[in-house]
């Protein structure tokens, strides 16, 4: 997975939006204003932060060698992965669903209505 695919990819969700809250080289995904993936520009390899259930981000960071607690994030909550090709696109692709999904169910009930 390439930034331009993760791009394509959050941008055909539901309700999302990307800016540069953090300055140019920081890509921000939000879904209704709350942020579901953050990744750099300046890297020459992909990587991004996702947002967690705290249980599946330890499972992914056993299963997954590029798969590290959230840089700059709350630990707990979101994982950094580095899309360096030890991850099939399928999981990548589940990882950012279910950050989404997360960010999602955390809106008022009025908000989540054709989201999910």
């Amino acid at each position: 997975m390439d930034v331009e695919t993760l791009r394509e990819y959050c941008l055909a969700k539901k309700a999302v939006e990307e800016s540069f809250p953090f300055g140019e080289t920081t890509l921000v995904f939000k879904v209704m204003g709350k942020i579901f993936l953050l990744t750099g520009l300046d890297s020459p390899i992909l990587q991004f932060n996702v947002k967690c259930d705290p249980e599946k981000a330890i499972e992914w960071r056993e299963q997954y060698a590029a798969v590290q607690p959230g840089y700059h994030m709350n630990k707990k909550h979101w994982n950094t992965v580095t899309a360096d090709g030890s991850i099939p696109s399928r999981i990548l692709r589940e990882m950012i669903d279910d950050s989404y999904q997360l960010i999602v169910k955390s809106l008022p009930r009025k908000d989540q209505e054709g989201l999910l």
